[in-house]
């Protein structure tokens, strides 16, 4: 079993930089391949960022270069950086772990998800 908890959403102008985290509990966290969903309101959730235990990342089109996924095995903790943020980047953002693709439905664990608001 892992628990997954997000933190460090928030309010931030468009242009501006946040970081998110996803504290996992269990010692098997190292072992996991984690990802990163948003979902805006009225949109299904859709895929943003992924590690695996490797370090290997994936990133959807619509946030490469811009955003940016790490891990902290010893803390049992994944990021995401997110930076040159846009009003469309606006969502609640979901930490999954289990999966490494973009298809949710790969993923065996969620977050209760934090929400990411970019002002215009």
């Amino acid at each position: 079993q892992v628990q997954l908890v997000e933190s460090g959403g928030g309010l931030v102008q468009a242009g501006g930089s946040l970081r998110i985290s996803c504290a996992a509990s269990g010692r098997t966290f190292s072992r996991y391949s984690m990802g990163w969903f948003r979902q805006a309101p009225g949109k299904e959730r859709e895929f943003g960022a992924s590690i695996d235990w490797s370090g290997f990342t994936r990133y959807a089109d619509s946030v490469k270069g811009r955003f940016t996924v790490s891990r902290d095995n010893a803390k049992n903790t994944v990021y995401l950086q997110m930076n040159s943020l846009k009003p469309e980047d606006t969502a609640v953002y979901y930490c999954a772990a289990g999966g490494v693709t973009p298809n949710a439905n790969a993923y065996e664990y969620w977050g209760q998800g934090t929400q990411v608001t970019v002002s215009s």
